[in-house]
């Protein structure tokens, strides 16, 4: 998968677990990002709806939580991907944007970049295949980047991997059903129908998706933005309308429990994590108002991204400031699971994984719980 920032890597063995304890036949991932959640559950036979208000993201649910892999032609994808390799550089957008102005690819891997999406978007537009094939461009892209794993800067050197030829490879296609819904949050939980589980993991603060993955959004669009900035984010960037709600500190707690509210779903599963916005104890407060009594709540302490370490340089390699922590606590909130399903999640887990902290709170405004998963450790 594409590095990501917020992606659950670390989260998806219990966040399978857990859905496979509920008896879950359908789920939604409602900020799905990179997928990674969405598919699996897919793996565990979950017809999963993969939900994100990113163009990219949309295009990734399409080829990896949409696409059933017993329905792909192999073999024409296999010459497809061939052909693709074997094009030659021509510079456009991509060189001239992204490895002139700024230096996020080299110019022989921006000049491959430019031919493969020029050559999708002439010859495949119609074509079944294209959200694997542009898929199978962004992890290419993303294989031979020089960034920390975000957009909004590039390293003051070039990376190791950046030398690296571009290379197209089939991505690892699921067995199985879902969908794939590009749209805001607030609208898709309206127009969905109920579903057995839903997962809740929205942005955590300001720093929006649209601007740290604006490179994605530009190859996936593959509309020659104007930009701005030493980044070279495109310029709608700047537009309210590429803003939501849930990354603005006053309105995201309130927006956020009424979207909570709307969600229409047997059991609910939320990630949070100790840096954002909205407290345990609000948190808790939400979830109760959903109609349930017990919510658990595990914790799962963590390093921080590579970011938190490095991310005190400027894009132009100046230093600006302290690293201050280097660890999190990310909080799984658990809702419309008896104590038998919970038990059983934790022991699938536990098999495969360290215990966690799990705690079940005596009150809506309580953490006071019983531990029943051993002392808070690394996932």
């Amino acid at each position: 998968m594409i590095k990501y920032l917020g992606s659950k890597r670390a989260l998806a063995p219990a966040l399978g677990a857990l859905a496979s304890a509920s008896g879950a036949r359908t789920a939604l991932d409602l900020f799905t990002g990179s997928t990674r959640v969405a598919q699996e559950f897919k793996r565990r036979g979950i017809h999963t709806t993969a939900a994100d208000i990113a163009t990219y993201s949309a295009v990734l649910a399409q080829c990896f939580i949409a696409t059933d892999a017993r329905t792909v032609d192999r073999t024409r994808l296999a010459e497809v991907l061939d052909h693709l390799n074997t094009l030659p550089g021509r510079p456009g957008y991509v060189t001239a944007t992204f490895c002139e102005q700024a230096r996020y690819f080299q110019p022989h891997n921006g000049a491959r970049i430019d031919a493969i999406r020029n050559e999708l978007a002439q010859h495949f537009v119609a074509d079944p295949l294209l959200p694997i094939l542009l898929t199978s461009l962004l992890l290419a892209a993303d294989r031979v980047d020089s960034t920390a794993g975000m957009q909004q800067a590039y390293l003051k050197s070039w990376s190791r991997r950046s030398y690296n030829a571009l290379e197209l490879r089939e991505p690892e296609l699921l067995s199985g059903t879902g969908e794939s819904v590009l749209g805001d949050a607030g609208d898709v939980v309206e127009a969905m129908e109920a579903v057995d589980l839903a997962y809740l993991d929205p942005p955590y603060n300001q720093h929006r998706y649209f601007t740290n993955y604006h490179i994605w959004e530009t190859l996936i669009r593959w509309d020659s933005p104007e930009h701005y900035g030493i980044a070279c984010k495109r310029i709608d960037a700047r537009d309210p309308a590429s803003k939501s709600i849930f990354n603005k500190k006053r309105e995201m707690p309130s927006a956020f429990t009424d979207l909570l509210r709307r969600t229409k779903a047997q059991a609910l599963v939320v990630s949070y994590n100790d840096e954002a916005w909205i407290s345990p104890e609000q948190m808790l407060t939400a979830l109760h108002e959903t109609g349930h009594d017990d919510v658990t709540v595990m914790e799962f302490d963590h390093e921080r991204y590579v970011g938190a370490r490095i991310g005190i340089y400027s894009p132009r390699g100046v230093k600006v400031g302290q690293v201050t922590r280097v660890r999190n606590v990310e909080y799984l909130y658990v809702a419309g699971l008896t104590d038998d399903q919970l038990a059983q999640a934790r022991r699938e887990y536990a098999s495969g994984r360290s215990s966690v902290d799990t705690r079940r709170p005596g009150g809506a405004l309580s953490m006071r719980g019983v531990e029943t998963g051993g002392s808070a450790t690394r996932p």
